[in-house]
C-alpha cells in the first residue's frame, strides 16, 4: 500500500485537494477465534484526519479487528497493513497510540510517574503540559493510578495513548465511566487530533458520541462488514422516522396502524416509530385535527444498529 501523492491544491489550477493519506487497511481480513469465525472478509481503510467509527453489537468482531490491526493476533486469511508495513512492526509502534477497554497499568505508580515511563519510549513525545490539558490531568499528577476512580483512570489512559504524538489513534470505548464534563472534553480532544492529521479509529456503544465524533461509519455484524459511509449516508439507510406530535390519540390505537413499529406516550407527547412516516403523518391529522407541533425525524445510528439483523438497512458495502 502506498500513501497517496500530494498534489497541488490551488484553485487557480482548478485541481481539488488531495484526499487524505490512507494510515491503515484491513482486506479481506478472516480471523477464526475457536469455533466462532470473528472476522470473515473485512476490510475498510483508515484515513488520516478522520475520526472512523466501528460499529456493532457485542460480538460482531469489533474487538478481533483491534487486535489484528495492531498485531495482537495473525490474521488466517487477508491482509493488515499500517503505514505500508506489517501491524506491530517495530517501526510503526511508535506511530500507534491504542486506549483498550482492558487496560492493566501499575497501579503504585503516579500519573505523573507514568507519563514519564511512557514519554520516554518516543523521540519526541508530547509535552506533559499538552498531555494535561487535552486529558484534563489537573490535580492528578500527585495521585498512586490504583487511588484513582474509574472515569480518572480512563483520562490516564487517553493521555497515554496520545502522549507520543500518533498518526492513528486507537480508541475502544473511551468514554466509558466519564462523567459529562470529562467525556465533551475527550470529545474536544479528538477533534483537536483530527484537525492536526491524526487518523483516529472510535468504538463505541454510545451512538450519541458516534454521531458527535464521526466522519465515517463501519458497521460490523457476525464478522462482516455490513454497511459504511458517513453519518448521514447510514442513518439514511434505515427505512425508519420517527414522529412526536401533541395528539388525543391513544399510543395502542396507533401502534395498530399499517406502517407503525412502535407508538409511545412520553411527556404527554406521542411518539411514533414508522417506515412509512408520509401516510402515518397523513393518517394522523385524518384521525385527530388538532394534532399540533409535529416534528419527524429521520432514524439514529442506534436504529441502524437495532435493524442490523432485519431488512430495514439497505447494505451499501
Amino acid at each position: 500500500m502506498s500513501s497517496t501523492p500530494l498534489v497541488n491544491t490551488s484553485t487557480s489550477a482548478g485541481l481539488l485537494p488531495a484526499p487524505p493519506p490512507c494510515l491503515a487497511r484491513l482486506d479481506r481480513v478472516g480471523r477464526r477465534r475457536g469455533g466462532i469465525q470473528a472476522l470473515n472478509g473485512v476490510s475498510f481503510d483508515l484515513p488520516g484526519g478522520a475520526v472512523t467509527a466501528l460499529l456493532g453489537v457485542n460480538g460482531a468482531g469489533k474487538s478481533t479487528a483491534i487486535e489484528v490491526l495492531l498485531g495482537l493476533q495473525p490474521v488466517d486469511t487477508g491482509h493488515v497493513v499500517m503505514f505500508d508495513r506489517p501491524p506491530g512492526a517495530a517501526d510503526v509502534r511508535g506511530d500507534v497510540g491504542a486506549m483498550l477497554q482492558q487496560m492493566q497499568l501499575p497501579e503504585r505508580l503516579r500519573v505523573c510517574e507514568l507519563l514519564a515511563l511512557v514519554r520516554s519510549w518516543y523521540a519526541a513525545p508530547r509535552s506533559v503540559a499538552d498531555c494535561i490539558a487535552l486529558a484534563g490531568l489537573d490535580g492528578l499528577l500527585d495521585r498512586r493510578y490504583g487511588r484513582l476512580s474509574g472515569g480518572q483512570q480512563r483520562r490516564v489512559q487517553f493521555a497515554l495513548a496520545m502522549c507520543g504524538r500518533p498518526r492513528l489513534l486507537i480508541l475502544d470505548e473511551p468514554t466509558t465511566g466519564l462523567d459529562i464534563g470529562a467525556r465533551h472534553q475527550l470529545w474536544r480532544a479528538v477533534r483537536d487530533l483530527v484537525q492536526a492529521g491524526t487518523g483516529v479509529l472510535l468504538t463505541t456503544h454510545d451512538m450519541a458520541e458516534a454521531e458527535a465524533l464521526a466522519d465515517r461509519v463501519v458497521v460490523l455484524d457476525r464478522g462482516r462488514v455490513r454497511t459504511t459511509g458517513s453519518v448521514a449516508e447510514v442513518r439514511a439507510r434505515v427505512d425508519r422516522r420517527h414522529v412526536a406530535c401533541d395528539s388525543a390519540l391513544e399510543a395502542d390505537v396507533v401502534a395498530a396502524w399499517p406502517g407503525v413499529v412502535d407508538a409511545t406516550r412520553t411527556a404527554g407527547r406521542l411518539r411514533i416509530v414508522a417506515i412509512d412516516a408520509d401516510a402515518v403523518v397523513r393518517r394522523l391529522f385524518a384521525a385527530d385535527p388538532g394534532c399540533a407541533n409535529l416534528e419527524v425525524r429521520q432514524a439514529g445510528l442506534a436504529d441502524a444498529l437495532e435493524l442490523i439483523d432485519g431488512a430495514d438497512i439497505r447494505e451499501a458495502v
